[in-house]
């Protein structure tokens, strides 16, 4: 055979199946301008330079290696579409002379020009889309606009990398089954009916087990940390749960169908239901995959909308106050180089600074605390950084922040004039609860739970924490921190527990003025500080309105890449879809043409599609927001690690996502389902 017929046979095969080849060299084109554009803006000069970008960075890289996984699974997947279309005409050609190495050579070039095609474009594509995807991306996070076109040689080469190894994987996965079936297995292969898997009741109940533990691990999870820790473990069990249900599910679902006599012996759900059961196992695969990833759409779009939605708000739990003025009391061996003498002395200075400026202030607050971390549970508190650290997943919920205030430094702060005996305490929590009316401590002192505060001054920096924190008020700070420092003897200096005065106030300046404000104390507490001073604290400055641009440039982040991987997996959702109703409307052909020769009229077929899709067509999207629903109780955990408490914010948006999302697959079901129509109804060019 002449080298050069095989070019032409394989450009041939391509535009005559151009109602399939469109959708998948569309596909690799969408996956290659996303691969390089998602690149090309982690390797941004001037990313690092933008507010948030080292975070941006981060939440890019992790974007990277997510496309890259995700392109190789779903281009296989929507390949075998392909394959299993074709394989009738290579039988053909196998049968008219063309030997497996012919048949070899043909798919090389097919997939040869698929390549070169995809990758042209896409990187056309890619090149002029990452501008505007980088002006998006910028506007998100608040950073300078540049409008200099640019291609950058790593991206180009890398995409080049990972999409010539996918193009090969694929290449060789079509080779394989050309060699391994016979000429006349490749030309029956689309007319083959399904064998419902074995043990398919044994496989449903695991299904249901493992949907119900996933469920479980969702619901009970209160502490951010160990919804981090379990979140991926509950995404893979309910993936496997949702293919085991949904391929056992099918197959059960179509025998009490025909079981029913009333339903099953009518035209319009006789021939629905016998299509349904002829591709048991695929029919439900695809269900589960559709399902699996409208799940992921309309997680990523509640995770990454209501952080967007509600970054303001955990800016502001963040930063209770727009000025934050920290002085951390140093230890000299035992001892705390603090005195109410050194801390009147340091807020003294503050006020002289501040009048100097002339800078009015409100909501004044002080506060005297130290903090360690600690495993707080069964009425104990172990400080021990080395139990700390080698927590397990039965004792990882009860790792929590402890905060000592001062009971002087709550009542003016608070307003109150609340009292305490020795040894008593109040506690307020943070993300966790504490049901225990007593604490012991690892020296035998136990503290007395006298009350859980509702409220609590500058929670701040513990809203930052990924771990929660409880505050414990004291009416004797100086030996609490001394029998903690007890447990704490034989550790370094970090671990110890040094006392922290707070000072906290608001203005009506603007951000930009608040931010000089915050340069201006700077400049005079150094100013003022004496070198006695400097040798027993140290001292930090907050300023909200300096902190807002990270916050947003973060969140802008989290939903530039929400964004990108919802269009990601929408597009696979349309276009699983949309080969399963092409290939499925081919199969079908030959059946609904011997029933409109006995009598079936366009309308019984239009009744028959409708009862199909209908029968199982939307049970995917009502099993996403069942999953999506379960789903929101951990997410409002991990949107907790970012200080995200507004639940029903989060409600808000996710009831949006689902509205949107459910009117999206709608149009795309009516649509794929006249193609459907279009093809088995004899009507198609």
């Amino acid at each position: 055979m002449r080298a050069e017929l095989y070019p032409k046979l394989a450009w041939d095969g391509i535009r005559k199946n151009k109602r399939f080849y469109l959708p998948y060299i569309l596909t690799c084109i969408g996956m290659i301008m996303m691969f390089y554009i998602i690149h090309y803006l982690a390797a941004m000069q001037t990313l690092s330079n933008m507010p948030g970008g080292d975070a941006m960075e981060a939440i890019l890289g992790f974007g990277f290696w997510v496309i890259v996984l995700f392109a190789a699974i779903f281009l296989f997947y929507t390949n075998s579409f392909l394959m299993r279309r074709r394989q009738k005409e290579f039988g053909l050609y196998n049968m008219l002379g063309m030997g497996k190495n012919h048949l070899s050579i043909l798919l090389f070039w097919e997939n040869l020009i698929l390549f070169i095609i995809s990758m042209f474009l896409g990187l056309l594509g890619g090149i002029l889309l990452s501008k505007m995807a980088e002006l998006f991306l910028t506007m998100l996070i608040g950073g300078e606009v540049t409008y200099t076109l640019r291609i950058d040689m790593e991206a180009f080469k890398d995409t080049w990398i990972i999409f010539v190894s996918i193009f090969l994987l694929i290449f060789i996965k079509g080779l394989f089954q050309i060699r391994t079936l016979s000429a006349i297995a490749l030309i029956k292969s689309e007319n083959y009916g399904e064998k419902p898997p074995k043990a398919n009741y044994l496989l449903g109940i695991a299904g249901i087990i493992i949907l119900a533990v996933a469920y479980y691990i969702a619901l009970s999870i209160k502490s951010p940390l160990t919804a981090l820790s379990w979140f991926f473990i509950a995404v893979c069990m309910v993936i496997i749960a949702t293919y085991l249900l949904f391929i056992c599910g099918s197959v059960m679902l179509c025998k009490l169908l025909q079981k029913n006599k009333n339903y099953y012996y009518k035209p319009n759900h006789f021939v629905s239901v016998s299509s349904m059961a002829y591709r048991m196992k695929r029919n439900g695969a695809g269900l589960a995959s559709i399902c699996i990833l409208s799940t992921m759409v309309l997680v990523i779009m509640m995770g990454s909308g209501s952080l967007y939605v509600g970054k303001e708000d955990s800016l502001n739990n963040r930063y209770p106050h727009d000025f934050t003025i920290s002085v951390d009391y140093l230890t000299e061996g035992d001892s705390q180089l603090y005195s109410k003498e050194k801390e009147d002395a340091f807020y003294a200075q503050i006020d002289n600074v501040l009048n100097n400026l002339n800078v009015p202030i409100q909501n004044k607050e002080t506060s005297l605390s130290t903090n360690v971390t600690g495993l707080l549970y069964n009425g104990k508190l172990i400080l021990d950084p080395y139990t700390v650290d080698s927590a397990n997943t039965d004792t990882m919920e009860y790792v929590t922040q402890i905060y000592l205030v001062s009971l002087d430094e709550y009542n003016q702060s608070m307003d109150t004039q609340k009292t305490l005996n020795n040894n008593e305490v109040f506690i307020y929590c943070v993300r966790r609860t504490y049901d225990n009316s007593t604490i012991t401590l690892s020296d035998g002192t136990t503290l007395t739970v006298k009350e859980q505060l509702s409220n609590m001054m500058n929670t701040g920096e513990s809203a930052m924490l990924i771990i929660p924190s409880v505050f414990i008020v004291t009416n004797d700070m100086d030996s609490l921190v001394k029998s903690f420092n007890k447990e704490l003897g034989d550790m370094p200096q970090k671990y110890l527990c040094r006392l922290e005065s707070s000072y906290l106030f608001d203005t009506d300046l603007s951000d930009k003025q608040q931010i000089e404000l915050a340069q201006e104390i700077h400049k005079q507490i150094i100013e003022l500080d004496s070198s006695d001073n400097s040798q027993y604290y140290s001292y930090s400055i907050e300023c909200k309105a300096q902190e807002r641009d990270e916050f947003y440039g973060t969140f802008g982040g989290i939903f530039f890449l929400g964004i990108f991987l919802s269009i990601i997996f929408l597009s696979a959702t349309v276009l699983i879809i949309y080969y399963k109703q092409i290939t499925e409307g081919y199969e079908d052909e030959a059946r609904f043409e011997i029933m409109r020769k006995v009598g079936m009229t366009a309308q019984d077929i239009r009744n028959s599609i409708n009862s199909q899709m209908l029968t199982v067509f939307f049970l995917p999207l009502a099993i996403a927001a069942i999953h999506t629903a379960f789903a929101f109780s951990i997410v409002q955990k991990l949107l907790a690690i970012f200080n995200l408490y507004n639940t029903t914010l989060s409600l808000m948006v996710t009831l949006v996502t689902i509205v949107i999302f459910g009117i999206f697959y709608g149009i795309v079901y009516k649509i794929t389902s006249n193609a459907y129509y279009t093809i088995v109804s004899g009507n198609k060019k």
